[in-house]
This record gives structure tokens, C-alpha cells and sequence, in this order.
């Protein structure tokens, strides 16, 4: 799998965008428009190792449910993050067994160096 995982609304993703210069064999998923599917979900859980990883605690709708205030487990990550979008964190680079998570200037430096050696 060659994915990038972003949200077209999100700034951050479309500056990062730009700074990696994805080429045409990576397939861009904006996860609103095409929310995560389990097949897709369980593949990034696969490379990752954990829900909680994947999972953005900075989605309004983690501050507006009280989760922050909630001891959450793997399951209840994995069911957030495919009931809606904004749970995942983003943008997430998947390319063949290699995954990227999030937009820290370090993911993001670490992304882009390992595409310019592709």
C-alpha cells in the first residue's frame, strides 16, 4: 500500500503535501470525502501497533465528548476512529511497509527524506 491519509480542509496537511511532492504512486485519500474503512484501518494498526497512535486527541470532538476525561482502551480507538474522520490523526504517509504518522516537523522530515531516496 502507497497511501497519503489527509484532510483537504486541514492546512498542515496541504503545506506537508507540498513539502513531500507525492508522486503518482501514491494514492491520495482526503478522509473526508472517503472516511477509513476497516481493511484500511486494521492495515495502519498493522504497521503501527496501536490505536492510540492513529488517534488524534486533538479532534474537537475528543474535547466535546469528555474522552480526554476517560480511561480509553485499543477498542474504544479503533471504534472512535472508524465512527468519524476527524479521530484520525493526520495526515498519515503509508508507503509499502513504512508508516508515517502525524505532522511534527520530525515525521514530516523523516517522510520527506526517506521519499527523496525513493
Amino acid at each position: 500500500m502507497r497511501t497519503f491519509f489527509y484532510l483537504s480542509s486541514c492546512d498542515n496537511c496541504k503545506r506537508i503535501m507540498k513539502t513531500l511532492n507525492l508522486d503518482s504512486t501514491i494514492e491520495q485519500i482526503d478522509i473526508k470525502k472517503n472516511p477509513l474503512n476497516e481493511y484500511q484501518l486494521d492495515e495502519l494498526f498493522r504497521l503501527s501497533k496501536n490505536y492510540e497512535a492513529l488517534f488524534s486527541k486533538r479532534a474537537q470532538l475528543y474535547k466535546q465528548r469528555g474522552l480526554k476525561d476517560k480511561a480509553l482502551n485499543e477498542k474504544d480507538y479503533r471504534m472512535l476512529i472508524l465512527e468519524h474522520y476527524t479521530f484520525l490523526k493526520r495526515p498519515i504517509l503509508v508507503y509499502d511497509q513504512r508508516i508515517y504518522i502525524g505532522n511534527s516537523s520530525n515525521v514530516v522530515e523523516a517522510s520527506k527524506v526517506f521519499l527523496d531516496e525513493q
